[in-house]
């Protein structure tokens, strides 16, 4: 049994995978739990397994939850499975690293993707006299005015529940670095630093310049309405979201990834970091509680596997595995990968935190929205490390 809680296109090729699974293994019967949530799946999958589901595997995105799941016992350990299906040879070493935790691997990955990427049409631009995406600072703030002459609003910020912190994330990672994101999400940081205030300040600065719509409008704008503005109303020009949006752009709105939509890098700042690179993974982890270890592990093999792979890259996917042919992904994805892999990434930094902390920081980031004063931020960050400090 697969408890999963994937939505749009990114659930339609996870079904397309299990179909193909159960095709290749006649024998084994695949049954999938969905869990529904919103905002943050993390709370309905921990009531799920609270109350008793259990499952052979879960999809995860989240290392902190990894580790939660691990220290609580809830997880069997893969290293056996990965020598035995010799997964080193499909798979790269830094995915084991990625995976594990203390040196144990217990996720595997099977897609992943670049979160400091924005996605635009190309004929929104176009029509807006912009030659080509903003590739720095000062070219993206000056292509507001243009795109506001025609009554486009340049960013799509969907801040509802969670989108808000993307741009957040990345001028973190822009100003100070991957280190440095690493040792704010391990509390090794004070969230009161004058470093994490600078980069409210900058995003303060792109607010101000006019890149946005009014606070109320943002908090009520989920991320699929976001992507609804750029790629198919063109209302807004930019969105800053994952690679699940490619498949969303082909397979939604039926868009052409080489002629109607692109991606393009954050803009650079110029302060030494702007190889540096936001990614998310989606991982699965093995249930102790699961009843057919031996069908897992087939399954995990499978999704590693060349067909899975194939099935993942058509679809808008970046998968880790060796086997895919680089071809078949979209422009978007193709760019995508070849900056991953020249970057110095780190896991999203909402991933990373405690849950608790999470919730409160997406919050804390919307109550930055509505006031961006200088005494607001300054409330806003101390809220934040009120909450970092009460945790264990």
């Amino acid at each position: 049994m697969v408890l999963q809680w994937l939505t749009g296109s990114e659930a339609e090729s996870f079904k397309r995978i299990e179909a193909a699974f159960v095709k290749a293994y006649p024998d084994v019967t695949v049954r999938e739990v969905v869990v529904t949530w919103s905002g943050d799946a993390r709370g309905s999958v921990r009531t799920s397994l609270m109350g008793g589901e259990s499952a052979d595997l879960l999809v995860n995105t989240w290392p902190t939850f990894r580790a939660e799941l691990a220290d609580a016992g809830l997880l069997r350990p893969l290293d056996e499975t990965y020598e035995a299906k010799g997964w080193g040879e499909t798979l790269d070493s830094a995915w084991r690293t990625l995976g594990s935790i203390d040196g144990k691997l217990y996720g595997l990955t099977y897609t992943y993707g670049d979160r400091s990427g924005i996605w635009y049409r190309k004929q929104t631009l176009t029509d807006a006299g912009i030659e080509a995406p903003p590739k720095d600072w000062n070219a993206w703030i000056a292509s507001f005015a243009k795109l506001r002459e025609k009554g486009v609003t340049p960013l799509a910020v969907p801040a509802k529940f969670w989108a808000h912190a993307e741009i957040f994330e990345t001028l973190i990672l822009r100003m100070q670095g991957t280190e440095f994101a690493r040792a704010l999400a391990r509390h090794e940081v004070a969230w009161t630093d004058d470093r994490v205030k600078a980069a409210l300040r900058k995003w303060r600065e792109l607010i101000d310049a006019g890149c946005c719509a009014e606070p109320a409008t943002m908090l009520s704008t989920d991320w699929d309405n976001a992507a609804d503005q750029v790629l198919q109303r063109r209302s807004s020009a930019y969105v800053q979201l994952g690679m699940w949006i490619s498949s969303r752009a082909e397979e939604t709105y039926k868009l052409n990834g080489e002629t109607d939509f692109g991606l393009f890098q954050f803009p650079a700042m110029g302060l030494g970091h702007d190889d540096a690179a936001s990614i998310d993974s989606k991982e699965l982890v093995s249930l102790a509680s699961g009843g057919n270890p031996e069908a897992a592990d087939a399954f995990l093999d499978f999704m590693i596997g060349k067909e899975a792979a194939t099935i993942l890259a058509e679809s808008g996917l970046a998968s880790p595995s060796k086997l895919v042919d680089p071809s078949i992904y979209p422009p978007a994805i193709q760019a995508s990968n070849a900056f991953v892999a020249g970057s110095d990434a780190t896991f999203v930094l909402g991933d990373t935190l405690p849950g608790e902390l999470a919730d409160e920081y997406r919050v804390q980031l919307q109550r930055f929205l509505q006031d961006r004063s200088d005494a607001n931020i300054d409330a806003v960050t101390q809220a934040l490390e009120a909450k970092a400090a009460s945790l264990p």
